[in-house]
């Protein structure tokens, strides 16, 4: 599996990201190949990683297991067309980390048998820690499931869901989840500031303590709910500060933003199928 022909459509941060962390799983990097249209990005990749480069889309995907469109949403239909008889010579799998572009357009454009995960990774993944979800359409193998999530875990934690539908939860929750905790962040440290820490104190305090809370999550059997009510002593200075933020109906809050993401989610996929269709 590691050594599966892996072509990168597109060699942007995302990609680079995946091409980093394959190699630093022991991927072959003479099994991966990028292309783009840029000299400069494919000469600085070329000397980043052993990895082959080209500018040829067609070329790229020939004899390819997996091929990863990683190029922005409005580029993939043009991108899906031009590859189009490639795909269906080799028949790799094809993972789009396009976000908002839907399964049946990419059959649409690469043909109905192809094998398609669409997949879609959150930031964090640019520094190894991102959060993928990932579905995959009923072409897909059990391996080439297992290859699919191989790669996508190269820059973090992957997961299935079994239908389409929740793509634009998942856009909700953790592709815009890291802007909301920012601004979570943001806050707190302009709270420790007008409470006479330095700015850089109440930085340095406010993303450790956001590291540490995280790792106790990841690493608990119990829930996040549990684990606040165990830091939470009565009377003290944290129940005080959490009924505050409950005053203010902070869950509430977060149950508007997230719906509000999941329908303008919505909303963008339509609007790419709309002007992909033209």
């Amino acid at each position: 599996m590691k050594n599966a022909r892996v072509t990168f459509i597109g060699g942007g941060n995302m990609a680079e990201s995946l091409v980093g962390g394959l190699i630093k799983d022991a991927f072959s990097g003479q099994a991966i190949t990028v292309s783009d249209p840029d000299p400069k990005r494919r000469q600085d990749l070329a000397a980043k990683y052993p990895i082959n480069v080209t500018d040829m889309n067609r070329d790229a995907v020939a004899g390819s297991d997996v091929v990863v469109l990683a190029v922005k949403p409005q580029m993939i239909r043009g991108v899906a067309l031009e590859i189009a008889e490639a795909v269906a010579k080799d028949a790799p799998l094809i993972i789009s980390i396009a976000a908002g572009v839907r399964v049946g357009s990419l059959e649409h454009w690469l043909g109905a048998e192809t094998a398609i995960v669409r997949s879609m990774p959150n930031t964090p993944a640019l520094v190894g820690s991102g959060a993928t979800a990932l579905f995959a359409n009923a072409n897909v193998s059990a391996d080439q499931r297992d290859l699919a999530e191989s790669i996508m875990r190269a820059v973090g934690l992957a997961l299935w869901i079994d239908a389409e539908d929740g793509m634009d939860a998942v856009t909700a929750l953790s592709g815009s989840g890291p802007a909301y905790l920012f601004l979570v962040m943001e806050a707190m440290e302009s709270a420790g500031r007008d409470l006479g820490l330095s700015a850089e104190a109440a930085r340095l305090l406010t993303l450790q303590t956001a590291l540490g809370a995280a790792r106790i999550a990841i690493e608990s059997k119990e829930d996040v709910a549990a684990l606040r009510a165990r830091v939470t002593s009565p009377g003290g200075t944290t129940e005080r500060a959490l009924r505050i933020l409950n005053e203010g109906d902070l869950k509430g809050l977060f149950q508007k933003a997230l719906n509000g993401a999941h329908d303008r989610a919505r909303e963008l996929s339509a609007i790419l199928d709309e002007n992909n269709d033209k």
